[in-house]
């Protein structure tokens, strides 16, 4: 398996993208504003997104997407998302009102889109590829998602704080080898990570405590304007763990 990172960023401007990651050549983990640096060949050949949560920095590009390549496909591009998140998509973002509702373009029986409800533990066999949503503790219902190739495992956390159940279930895996965790404030805004339920340095700290596996670590959700002084902050506390900051076009081999 081949995981490519489209996007990994808190937010936008010259070079920033946000949640987006391309494994092999037809399927995305997320689709933020990083699905734009895509060509239309590229973007043609995804058959499947599988979704964290709803916040328009991890969906904002599944309409273009959907819109762009839809009429030249022969089959829908399936959505995998919680039951949570799927019901958000369809009241609030592909309601006719803010976006048509492409499972039902251009017809119900043939669409160009569709959707398919996942839930925890539940792992998607796709040709040989294992995706496993697991638990994740944000503001509106999130999952992140284990990627096992059978020889290594790969494991994003999608937006999240403190979580005992998510490392539980970690500590499990044999195979682990990445670990691709965020951490979305510096220390300096702390009490905003606790309230908005994301992590920043010293959050993250105590959770890499909780890790009882070994694995390289990859930081992601860095906001642009305060990326270095975070991974600064998390490189101070936690260099044991050598954690290394994500970058777009960064390729994971597993």
């Amino acid at each position: 398996m081949k995981l490519r990172i489209l996007g990994c960023s808190g937010g936008i401007g010259s070079g920033a993208h946000t949640t987006a990651m391309l494994l092999d050549d037809d399927i995305l983990i997320d689709a933020g504003t990083g699905v734009s640096n895509l060509t239309m060949e590229e973007m043609v050949k995804i058959d499947h997104v599988f979704v964290t949560h709803a916040h328009l920095d991890h969906v904002a590009c599944i309409p273009f997407l959907v819109d762009t390549v839809g009429f030249m496909r022969n089959k829908p591009i399936v959505i995998h998302a919680s039951q949570e998140t799927l019901e958000t998509l369809r009241a609030h973002l592909f309601n006719w009102h803010l976006w048509p509702d492409f499972t039902k373009i251009p017809s119900c029986d043939s669409p160009y889109m569709r959707y398919e409800t996942l839930s925890l533990g539940g792992a998607i066999d796709l040709t040989g590829r294992k995706i496993t949503p697991l638990p994740a503790n944000h503001v509106i219902p999130t999952i992140g998602f284990q990627l096992d190739s059978g020889q290594a495992s790969l494991v994003f956390t999608a937006d999240t704080t403190t979580n005992d159940d998510f490392w539980a279930i970690i500590n499990t895996i044999d195979n682990l080898r990445y670990l691709i965790i965020e951490s979305a404030f510096c220390d300096q805004k702390r009490d905003i990570a606790i309230r908005s339920k994301h992590l920043c340095p010293s959050l993250l700290a105590e959770e890499l405590d909780k890790l009882e596996r070994n694995a390289e670590i990859f930081i992601s959700h860095l906001k642009p304007g305060e990326a270095e002084i975070t991974m600064s902050q998390i490189q101070q506390n936690m260099a044991k763990w050598n954690p290394r900051r994500l970058e777009n076009d960064q390729l994971f081999e597993f």
